[in-house]
């Protein structure tokens, strides 16, 4: 059993930043893919970066690559999604997920293991 728990969303200024924690408890599942993954009202849930093993591998959706960054504090379990330069589409409820395989393609149906969300509001 995987289990997973958000923390950090809030509400921030376009062009602001964020940065959205998951502690994630493993117990013997091992490699695996952490992702990040949001949901606006009325739309369907979508992939926002992922990482591999600890941080051996990234992926990033192209409408977040070069704002948002994904990292792994491996001592603590925890991962986290900084998100820079926010834009008002970026408003969401953020939530991690574990895939123990096939999690690169940030498809929401490869993963197992879901958190309960956080919200993140972003104001012009």
């Amino acid at each position: 059993q995987v289990q997973l728990v958000e923390s950090g969303g809030g509400s921030v200024e376009a062009g602001g930043s964020l940065r959205l924690s998951c502690a994630v408890s493993l117990g013997t599942a091992s490699p695996n893919y952490v992702g990040w993954f949001r949901q606006a009202p009325g739309k369907e849930r979508e992939g926002v970066a992922t990482i591999y093993h600890s941080g051996i591998s990234t992926n990033y959706a192209s409408s977040v690559r070069g704002r948002f960054a994904i990292t792994q504090d491996k001592a603590k379990n925890i991962v986290y999604l900084q998100m820079n330069n926010l834009k008002p589409e970026d408003t969401a409820m953020y939530y991690c997920a574990f895939a123990p395989e096939l999690g690169w393609d940030l498809s929401p149906s490869r993963y197992q293991f879901w958190g309960q969300g956080t919200l993140v509001t972003v104001t012009t």
